[in-house]
């Protein structure tokens, strides 16, 4: 079978991608690949465009016994186009809620391994109907803005340079190189709420457009940023940060603020604290209506004729 590479505007549009992620600063990448099409195709445009510049990781969480030969699958590759591959196995078993147990320890590993292979970026293989996938879930589950934005091109090390790719472009490219992609059965299992969704858009007759979805994802993801910066403006006149302490005062100050502000003061008591909205909106009100409460190991109280100061410090040791 004849193998063709990526095509010209492809690599051209993943590399303009690359270079307004990390504002052009030629840092080697870490590439996230599990040999789906996704990934494949990222690894394929990669190595089109700047293949000095990458590494590969395959993440095994031992979750499946398919699992290994994929590694293993997505090895051989990297080694037919000269790129070094290492396959990460965590040193716990995943347990909890194995979705997000998963997530996590996949993205503790990947940071490691970025590290130990000198890559200063990870790129993910996250396109276009992933964006419209989650903004869609987002909508359903009644998210902020900070949810609503979705899928951020860019998150902290985290790069996703093919959320302007659709699912079939991908697809193509895994075709073109002569390249089968695994395929991973939990992607059918309807048991899981972004795989129910999937076959309903996959049959709705209302169209959906994933580019659109994307800007829109883009807008969102611009107004949680400015709604930061101004928060990290007014934190100067309103949060007073002690160690063991923060000390809050809202005064008139929008809801939306309030909120970031709110989570800026359970951060510093607690650095990683990630209450759910609900929770947050709760706080809010009752810290307005002047109760003294619990939230993870933050103890929050509202002082002041008005509850217009409130009070963070770590709870006290449950008995």
């Amino acid at each position: 079978m004849q193998v063709t590479p990526p095509d010209a505007t492809a690599v051209a549009a993943f590399l303009d991608a690359i270079e307004r992620l990390t504002n052009g600063d030629g840092a080697r990448i870490l590439l996230a690949v599990s040999g789906g099409p996704d990934s494949l195709a990222l690894l394929l445009l990669a190595h089109a465009s700047m293949p000095d510049r990458i590494s590969a990781a395959t993440v095994d969480h031992g979750l499946r016994i398919e699992a290994a030969g994929e590694a293993t699958f997505v090895a051989r590759i990297c080694e037919q186009h000269g790129i070094s591959h290492v396959t990460l196995v965590p040193t716990e078993p995943i347990i909890g809620n194995i979705q997000s147990s998963a997530r996590i320890a996949r993205y503790r590993m990947l940071h490691n391994a970025a590290d130990a292979a000198n890559c200063r970026w990870i790129a993910t293989a996250h396109h276009a109907d992933d964006q419209l996938e989650t903004l869609l879930m987002r909508l359903m589950r009644g998210s902020g803005i900070d949810g609503m934005a979705s899928i951020r091109p860019r998150y902290g090390r985290v790069l996703r340079p093919l959320l302007a790719f659709d699912k079939s472009q991908l697809e193509t490219i895994c075709a073109n190189a002569a390249i089968e992609p695994v395929r991973d059965p939990s992607n059918d299992d309807k048991d899981f709420d972004r795989v129910a969704l999937r076959q309903w858009l996959a049959t709705s007759a209302q169209a959906f457009d994933t580019h659109r979805a994307v800007r829109t994802g883009a807008a969102l993801a611009e107004a949680a940023e400015a709604l930061d910066w101004t928060a990290k403006l007014l934190a100067k006149d309103h949060l007073q940060l002690e160690t063991g302490f923060a000390r809050l005062t809202p005064a008139d100050l929008p809801p939306e603020l309030r909120r970031r502000l709110l989570k800026r003061a359970l951060w510093h008591i607690e650095p990683g604290i990630e209450p759910r909205g609900d929770a947050i909106d709760r706080a809010l009100v009752d810290l307005a209506d002047g109760k003294r409460f619990t939230l993870g190991n933050v103890l929050c109280e509202a002082v002041g004729s008005e509850n217009e100061i409130w009070h963070f410090r770590p709870a006290p040791p449950r008995r």
